[in-house]
């Protein structure tokens, strides 16, 4: 029997059972629109992190008072959002201090470095407030050591006191009007200019280190949450590391195991969230992947029943001279058509569903640029229905095609 004869008869078994057919097929339209979905917001999650981590930069370091044993995957050291996150310190609340930033000065590896101190503050624009995270650092060495890039005005710099520079997020879409350059925005009370306006999606506001002691009311000047350190070769990451925890352990008076500081790399963190990202979307696949065996489980059933209702069928087409092989191929093709039909129609559910997740999922910042479905995502999840639609029927189709004909014929 021809191939072609062959897939008109498998057409025809799944349009005269049409209920079973559909109801076995929306098994499979669940599992792949499932897959489709989760592998567009696992790939959207890993572009947004991949294009996070290109603009971290390799030769930077942080360093953080007390003992860090790791760090939040959506905060990198020195990017954070209000507040230190990140670190566990010790029972004697370490800190860092002008010291330890004057023996940083004497490492010839270290080709700049800012310190910070970070908080939350009230700001006011037009009437309306709202409660963000503001940043202080060092405006003489800021633009050089910080990877964002401005979108608008300029980097603080040596001469600024009264500046500001805001995210790019706060200055479009925080208050009810955008905020321009040259705008006032008041903070605690002190009113300040804003000079620039960042190419990222943050709320924070930039300010000189000395301005924020005295904004940050609960801060003690000369006391710092973090000092952000650019080395000169960054292949010389790990030595340079070395050489600041050593002149740091001499200058705090601590060994090695007794360590009251931390130093993060950039590197490190880009490390970790990869691996991370990559867990996660296994895990999420493998998660969708148990509704595809609910269909597979659909299919078999369907295709045992067709088997058992095309008994006689069977027998009449042997007897005309069918081979085994064509009754083989009638059924695995008639699964492979439910798997077929399954992945069509679930793979256009999973990109509706991927469209709608940035809405149903609410403000993430890892969706803010949407969700996208991939080619190989569409094509690996239609072939894996029909394998999942073939490897079902397998048994079936086995059972159906060694039937004997006159047993077949016999069968009521």
């Amino acid at each position: 029997m021809k191939f072609i004869k062959c897939l008109k008869h498998a057409f025809e078994m799944v349009l005269h059972s049409k209920l079973r057919s559909w109801l076995t097929i929306l098994g499979i339209v669940i599992g792949v629109a499932s897959v489709t979905a989760i592998m567009s917001l696992g790939g959207s999650f890993q572009q947004n992190v991949n294009q996070q981590l290109g603009s971290l930069g390799g030769d930077i370091l942080t360093l953080t008072a007390g003992y860090s044993r790791g760090f939040s995957m959506f905060g990198p050291p020195g990017e954070r959002e209000g507040g230190g996150g990140g670190t566990t310190a010790t029972k004697t609340q370490p800190t860092l201090t002008r010291l330890d930033a004057q023996a940083l000065r004497g490492i010839p590896d270290i080709a700049a470095f800012d310190t910070e101190i970070r908080g939350n503050v009230k700001v006011t624009y037009l009437g309306k407030s709202g409660t963000v995270s503001l940043t202080g650092v060092d405006p003489e060495v800021w633009s050089r050591v910080t990877t964002s890039k401005i979108s608008a005005g300029r980097m603080l710099d040596a001469a600024d006191q009264n500046v500001i520079v805001i995210g790019g997020r706060l200055a479009a879409t925080y208050f009810d009007k955008p905020v321009g350059i040259n705008q006032m925005i008041t903070i605690e009370k002190n009113v300040f200019r804003v000079v620039g306006v960042l190419d990222d999606q943050s709320n924070t506001i930039y300010m000189p280190i000395q301005m924020a002691f005295q904004v940050l009311t609960t801060k003690e000047n000369g006391v710092y949450d973090s000092i952000v350190i650019k080395i000169k070769d960054e292949s010389k990451l790990n030595e340079t590391m070395t050489k600041i925890e050593n002149r740091l352990l001499l200058l705090r008076h601590v060994i090695a195991s007794k360590k009251d500081f931390s130093i993060i790399s950039n590197k490190q963190i880009q490390q970790t969230r990869s691996q991370m990202m990559s867990s996660m979307n296994t895990f999420l696949v493998a998660l969708a992947a148990v509704s595809l065996i609910v269909g597979a489980v659909g299919i078999a059933n369907t295709m045992f029943t067709s088997v058992m209702e095309k008994t006689k069928e069977i027998g009449i087409m042997k007897a005309i001279g069918a081979r085994n092989k064509d009754i083989l191929s009638i059924f695995l093709l008639n699964a492979a058509l439910i798997g077929l039909v399954g992945g069509l129609l679930g793979v256009v559910f999973g990109i509706i569903l991927s469209a709608l997740l940035p809405i149903l999922m609410g403000d993430i910042s890892m969706l803010r640029g949407g969700t996208f479905v991939s080619v190989n995502s569409i094509i690996l999840s239609l072939s894996v229905s029909i394998i999942i639609g073939i490897l079902a029927g397998v048994i079936p189709a086995l059972q159906a095609s060694k039937l004997k004909p006159v047993d077949a014929l016999r069968y009521e």
